[in-house]
């Protein structure tokens, strides 16, 4: 992981934010709950504002930075509903094709900095996620990370003929 450090995202972060969402959506427009030209339509503001989110009490956001270039290279966000103190939702998770895999450790490096977030920061006992059904090698990364699948499930908003299955971590 010394080739990579990672970053607690800012406000003024805000165009590496929209131009890393434009390429998650891209890569894996399954994963995630707007389509590209919704993301390309945002205003500068809204950007501002989720590039903001991490910085709030009870929410983080880092994003994975290749040492040599200053790339984005991955990003993952977290946050506590307000409806439910016990737990925190996992959103956002990507690592650019170049980057992925274990001998590289950008995935493992972002996770835990979050898991260290959830028990430390946030003091919750467990990291909830929604994956898309058809994203095997997400599910499978998660199941060795130690997610297991709750049974929960939820039609995935942008084809609802397809679910998001719910997955749990327990922090212990």
């Amino acid at each position: 992981m010394s080739e990579y450090r990672i970053h607690l995202i800012q406000p003024e972060d805000a165009d590496r934010v929209r131009s890393m969402r434009l390429a998650m959506i891209q890569d894996t427009p399954m994963a995630y709950l707007e389509t590209y030209e919704q993301a390309l339509g945002r205003a500068p503001e809204e950007w501002v504002l989720r590039a903001g989110r991490g910085t709030r009490p009870g929410s983080t956001s880092y994003a994975a930075v290749e040492q040599a270039t200053g790339d984005w290279v991955g990003g993952m966000n977290a946050y506590v509903p307000e409806d439910a103190a016990d737990l925190a939702w996992l959103v956002g998770v990507w690592v650019h094709p170049d980057h992925r895999g274990g001998k590289l450790g950008v995935t493992d490096a972002l996770l835990d900095a979050v898991i260290a977030w959830a028990r430390d920061t946030a003091r919750v006992p467990r990291l909830l996620l929604e994956v898309h059904e058809a994203n095997a090698r997400a599910i499978a990364y998660y199941e060795r990370r130690g997610f297991v699948r709750t049974g929960g499930t939820v039609p995935y908003p942008l084809d609802p003929s397809a679910w998001e299955l719910e997955m749990e971590l327990v922090l212990g």
